[in-house]
């Protein structure tokens, strides 16, 4: 059985993967930034502690309360954040910062206190979920993407840091799953501008009409990070939904284009041989 530190259960893949990892039996610290959780708690152990992820101070306090709770923490699970859409150009200083406080600097924060726990367990699991719009950005989520590639990188480079002391990280980038996600409780809207109709405009209708029939199934993401988490080998990359895989193969398939094609110039700018 595991002991898991979940943020933002109250909804969508954290609320699944708490019910999930409840349900067999773990031990799930789950946190709310507010309101109260409705999991079923019948099997397994749930304290649920409040905690708003971009609360500069928060972050300490809370992997403290945890470890007075438990002994050990198993894994570490960054799920809370939340979206914003709309141009690049539109979006709001105060946006994009609370987007970044959010997304990136709250999930930092929990990692850099959580680490001297682990390391003194010598054992541990950091999940931070990510999108696959992190690795394969499209119009319209400029900024988000921005947050989640920025957790993208900042896991890899990670994962080699731990490594040495027997702890592992994976990114888990998901696709379109049928949670709320795109509803007002998970994303903000810069407004519109009509310069951009034909590229943000398309995306947003797209993304519109994809609501509520999303092809991820929420409860099989969480069976899959279980799954994840129990793994001696985890991988450092995992995606989730056909639709991450396939928009991941492109992304890929197109830089390895561009790096082919300017080859030649990009070994253009080395010292010659022998210089």
């Amino acid at each position: 059985m595991k002991t898991w530190f979940i943020t933002g259960i109250t909804r969508g893949l954290g609320k699944a993967l708490a019910q999930a990892a409840l349900a067999r039996g773990d031990t799930v610290i789950g946190t709310v930034r507010e309101g109260r959780s409705d999991l079923d708690a019948s099997t397994g152990t749930l304290h649920v502690m409040s905690l708003d992820v971009a609360d500069p101070s928060a972050a300490p306090a809370a992997i403290e309360a945890a470890f007075r709770k438990v002994d050990h923490i198993d894994v570490l699970v960054n799920n809370a954040g939340y979206g914003l859409l709309g141009a690049i150009e539109e979006a709001s200083d105060a946006d994009v910062a609370r987007l970044f406080d959010v997304n990136v600097f709250g999930p930092f924060r929990l990692i850099r206190a959580i680490l001297p726990y682990l390391r003194r367990q010598g054992a541990g699991h950091i999940i931070n979920v990510t999108s696959i719009a992190g690795r394969a950005p499209m119009a319209a989520s400029g900024m988000y993407a921005a947050t989640k590639s920025a957790m993208e990188g900042l896991s890899q480079s990670l994962s080699q840091e731990v490594a040495p002391l027997g702890l592992k990280v994976t990114a888990v980038a998901p696709g379109g799953f049928r949670t709320d996600f795109l509803s007002d409780h998970s994303i903000r809207r810069s407004k519109g501008a009509d310069a951009y109709e034909a590229s943000v405009g398309e995306a947003l209708a797209h993304l519109d009409a994809m609501a509520g029939r999303q092809i991820g199934d929420p409860d099989r993401a969480a069976a899959a990070i279980l799954t994840l988490a129990d793994s001696p080998e985890p991988p450092l990359h995992l995606l989730l939904g056909s639709d991450a895989l396939r928009r991941a193969r492109e992304k890929l398939d197109a830089v390895i284009e561009d790096i082919d094609r300017w080859e030649n110039v990009t070994r253009s700018t080395d010292f010659p041989e022998g210089s």
